[in-house]
């Protein structure tokens, strides 16, 4: 019954905040705050999902200068528990195909995120010169998932590079966000959902675009977040069984 009535007002939510996000965008479409206004606002229903938050490390994060983000990638909750982590002058970087998805895509679109053609590899190329572009001139910061995929109870999966060479392009470092482990955690038919922790880490700069460069920092980043994404999880009391993860 718990899980019925949550899966009713999570559809009303979508339903309420489509409508309102819809007359936002064409009020102030491309603004560089819209990301952040919808991601905090779906952060918000994460308490009706029966979840505990605590957000770490605020101390790092970077609202008074562009910078790239990067968060680990574990499933579609996220849209309720990253969200909480999205900071102002943010966008983020996703699929073409986001675009089409009626009424989403076109609120995705408006609020300003950058889309990608994951299939074309030179498109994939230019978006990176295209995010920097935007984070020099109009002072945004770009959020990016470098595992390119969710993982699915899987830690970390190897990053991709072009977080990296995007920060490396634009002068600007890269901000770690480590969200503790969400894989089964949520049941919508249980009323305590456990707890969720978002910690911003340190910044790391990087000074070249080196090819071997950039991914020696991809790696060096995944590490650092693996080792606080196991911290907080043995903190916590999740036992992230790597054998029972979706595949």
């Amino acid at each position: 019954m718990l899980a019925i009535i949550r899966l009713v007002l999570m559809g009303l939510f979508f339903i309420v905040t489509t409508f309102f996000f819809l007359l936002l965008m064409v009020v102030r479409p491309f603004h560089k705050n819209n990301v952040h206004v919808i991601a905090q606002t779906y952060g918000s229903f994460l308490k009706m999902l029966g979840v505990e938050l605590e957000v770490r490390g605020l101390e790092y994060k970077a609202e008074d200068k562009p910078c790239v983000y990067i968060s680990n990638h574990q499933n579609a909750y996220e849209i309720f528990t990253a969200s909480n982590a999205v900071c102002k002058n943010t966008v983020s970087v996703g699929k073409k195909s986001l675009k089409y998805i009626p009424f989403f895509g076109i609120v995705y679109w408006l609020s300003g995120n950058i889309l990608i053609d994951r299939r074309n590899k030179a498109k994939a190329h230019s978006t990176i010169n295209q995010a920097a572009e935007k984070i020099k001139e109009n002072g945004l910061s770009i959020w990016l998932f470098p595992e390119g995929t969710r993982s699915y109870g899987r830690e970390l999966l190897r990053f991709k590079t072009g977080a990296f060479y995007t920060a490396a392009k634009a002068g600007v470092p890269v901000v770690p966000v480590v969200l503790s482990n969400t894989h089964q955690l949520i049941n919508l038919n249980r009323w305590d959902n456990g707890k969720v922790v978002i910690e911003y880490l340190p910044e790391i700069l990087l000074d070249s675009e080196d090819k071997a460069y950039v991914r020696s920092m991809a790696d060096k980043a995944h590490d650092i977040m693996l080792d606080k994404f196991n911290e907080i999880n043995q903190e916590l009391g999740y036992d992230l069984d790597i054998s029972k993860a979706t595949k």
